[in-house]
Formats: C-alpha cells, structure tokens, sequence
C-alpha cells in the first residue's frame, strides 16, 4: 500500500490490504503514541469507536477496540455513525482518542481507519507518521509493552450517542424546516438513521432513498456521488429540494426542486452569504481549495466576501480555517465545514443549514444556488509522465501561459500532479464548453510531450 496513510486516515481493499490484524496493530501503535506524547497523563485514557454499515466494518472494528483495550484505553462503542458524529462524540464526551472506520464515498469492498484526537480534531501529520513508524516496528518483531489485571481497557456501547448528536445538530439550526417537503438520499450508508430523525424532528416533511443499508449496498448507485435517484425522486415527490450524504455522511450534495443539482460550491455560496447576513462569517472569508469553480471566485468577489484558497483536500482547508480562525470552508465536492459546530465535514450539518436558509428566506434553492454561474470545466488526466516535473518544464510553462492567454478573465487553468499515481491533472474552465475542451486538449498533449 505504500505509505499507510494518506489525506483522509488508512484505507484499502478491507481483508486484502486493511486487515483484522492491520486495524489491531495501528490502534495499539496510536495509544502508544498519544500515551507518549503526554495525551492519557494523570487520568485513565478513554476512545470512542464507531462506523459505517459495511460488512468489514464489523470485524474491523473488533480489531480496533481489542487493541485499544489491549493498550489499557477504556472504549466507548457508539456503533454506526456518522464521521462528524464519531469527532462530536470524541470532543463532548472528553475522549482522548476517536476512530472512525469507514472508506466514506468508496465501494463497498473498501474499508479505512481515521483518527481523531481530542477535540475531536483530525490527527497531525506528524503523529501520523510516528504511529506508522512504531506499527512498522512491532509488526517486524519488536515487543509492546501490555498492562495487565486492571490495567487493561474496559469496553462498553454507548447508545446515546445517536441522541446526543441529533441534538447538537437542531440546536445549531437558526429555524425550523416546517413546510418544506425534502428527500434525504442516505447512500445505505452511516446517516440512515440520524439524518431522516434530524429533519424530521426540525419540522420537514422527510421522504428517504437509500436508506436500508445492509453491509453490502453503501454507496452503490446512490447517495453523493450518484445523484440521478436523488433528481428523479425530488420530481416525483414535488419536494423543495433533495439532500445527498455519502457513506460516512461527511459531505452534502443537493438538488433543486426542478432536478438540478447543487454542487458544493454552490452551497458553500449560499451558505456564506446566509451567515454573513446572520453575522457569523467572520472577517467575510470563506476558504476553498484550488478546484473550486472559477464561478465561485466571481460570485463571492461580486458580494464583498473574500475566498482564500488552499491545496486539494479537505484537510488543508480545516488548517487554513483553524489558523486564521475562519468559520466556513469545503470542497466542490461537497465537504463543508462549519468550525463554529464541526472540526470535519458534516453532511448533515450542511443539509440542515441549507434547508433552514430556503425555509427562511422563502426562496427556492434553484433561486438561492444562482448567486453563482459555474463556468465549464474541463478535467483531464494524463498518465504516464514525470509528475515531479510539472513545475520545472519551460515547454509546458510556455503552454499554460498562451492558455492563460487566450482565455482571459473568464477562464482558468490548473496543472495538478496527482498525490498517489503517475499522472498529471489538467483542469480549465472558460465561459464556453468548447473552449474549455480545446484548451484543456492542446495542454493535455503539452504535457505528455514535455513529462513522457
């Protein structure tokens, strides 16, 4: 697998790369780690555990809890749940460590291991690196250190946690939903149960799709990443809007009440200017990463807010915002991050808040999403080149600029080596479409003659 963790925790084709023993020997290495880094002193330490529905995560998760409790870490198992609500439950319960085992979007064969420190706040690359260390270390011979007699972990379900998160979110929303008929599209995945309970009880009326999960069927052909059930059953129903979650339930698409969709970038423009309005957008940032829609960027320019923009990844983004104190930021794709009431994406969250913006100002979504225009975009990706040489080449650097040129203004282009394969991303967007592919061609052929 490479190195074990990437962007997002560990993950892997689960019983083939991410295995019971695998899953046993990071959670041992973490406590290890965070027990070294001062994280457990002076109090008996104390994890919360939860998942997805995939079939893998039943076993994935014994392995994680018996190595946690092996390492003397008391282990609270919050069952399936959400990602933010596994990091919500680690913050308000005071845990020391959270995981969360899920491959989020992913197929169902795919399974991961993400974890959160206290806080409930993604890992730092750092500790990362030193619990992939000392899981290498032991898993070629060396020995652990094991408590005995009362020094091991206890370990217990708490069944709370699903109450106690539903409420964190109604208590966050500014108003009710009463009126609006919405279709939640839950993915079979970790927010059929919270996400309908959470609608319906801030007043919606509440129609689910993909909301029978049994182990095999999360994300399959629905929820964010296949959003046609989602606009049809919104036609159907002649609902306001519709909501789409993932398997993990950290990201929110949406759809409009005519079928369209709403991606990402739109709901963070909707979004930032309903929370400047309520005077909780601090200093008027919104932070994005660099993939977002050049569409985005004018629109925020053309209503005062500013838009500081990071690398892809929607950890970067929840960097940029902790350091500068910024209280919203996501990714096209759907991460939304509102830092006031998350320390990660939260699906619900955002379709919540969403939903309460069409239900105050009496607007529709489709009326509300147009406060931007997506410009065209075009992605294409090149295999097979020297991705280390992307910034290094006169001939493509040549090449972009004439693209840059030619587009002006009102297009954009982006050259983005890919983080785990030999590839080049190119991406353009124009105001045309045609445009757009005949710029983003001519470059993909820059760069397979300057990096092959």
């Amino acid at each position: 697998m490479g190195r074990l963790f990437g962007t997002d925790g560990v993950r892997g084709v689960a019983n083939a790369d991410l295995t019971a023993e695998m899953a046993l020997g990071l959670s041992v290495a973490a406590a290890h780690v965070l027990a070294e880094a001062g994280t457990f002193e002076g109090h008996r330490p104390k994890a919360v555990v939860g998942r997805d529905p995939r079939a893998s995560g039943e076993f994935l998760e014994a392995a994680v809890v018996a190595g946690l409790a092996s390492a003397g870490v008391d282990v609270l198992r919050v069952g399936v749940l959400p990602t933010p609500a596994v990091a919500f439950l680690t913050g308000s319960l005071g845990a020391d460590l959270g995981v969360m085992l899920s491959a989020s979007h992913n197929a169902m064969p795919d399974n991961g291991i993400k974890f959160f420190a206290r806080g409930g706040h993604k890992l730092a690359d750092e500790l990362e690196d030193r619990i992939e260390a000392v899981y290498e270390s032991h898993r070629h011979g060396e020995p652990w250190e094991r408590p005995t007699g009362s020094g091991v972990g206890r370990v217990r379900s708490y069944d709370q946690g699903f109450d106690e998160y539903v409420a964190h979110l109604l208590g966050v929303l500014p108003n009710r939903l009463d009126g609006l008929k919405i279709v939640l599209d839950e993915a079979h995945g970790a927010a059929a149960g919270v996400s309908p309970e959470a609608f319906e009880r801030a007043g919606a009326e509440v129609v689910t799709i993909g909301a029978e999960p049994d182990g095999l069927n999360i994300n399959d052909g629905c929820g964010s990443t296949h959003l046609d059930q989602l606009k049809a059953a919104v036609v159907e129903h002649g609902a306001a809007l519709g909501i789409a979650h993932d398997g993990d339930a950290d990201r929110c698409l949406a759809v409009d009440h005519t079928g369209e969709e709403v991606d990402g970038d739109q709901i963070l423009a909707v979004l930032a200017l309903d929370m400047r309005e309520r005077s909780v957008l601090r200093a008027d940032t919104v932070v994005a990463t660099v993939m977002s829609n050049l569409g985005f960027k004018l629109a925020l320019e053309r209503e005062g807010l500013k838009l500081v923009q990071t690398a892809v990844g929607d950890r970067y983004v929840l960097e940029e915002m902790k350091q500068h104190g910024y209280a919203l930021g996501g990714e096209q794709s759907g991460h939304v991050i509102i830092l006031d009431h998350a320390t990660t994406g939260d699906g619900t969250l955002t379709g919540l808040l969403l939903a309460a913006r069409v239900a105050r100002s009496g607007r529709t979504l489709r009326d509300l999403a147009g406060v931007m225009e997506r410009l065209p975009q075009v992605l294409i990706n090149v295999p097979d080149v020297d991705r280390s040489r992307v910034g290094d080449s006169a001939d493509l650097a040549a090449a972009v600029a004439e693209a840059e040129r030619e587009l002006g203004a009102t297009g954009r282009v982006l050259l983005r080596p890919s983080g785990t394969e030999p590839l080049v991303r190119v991406m353009v967007e124009a105001a045309d479409i045609d445009q757009a592919r005949s710029v983003a061609g001519r470059l993909a052929d820059a760069v397979k003659s300057a990096l092959g």
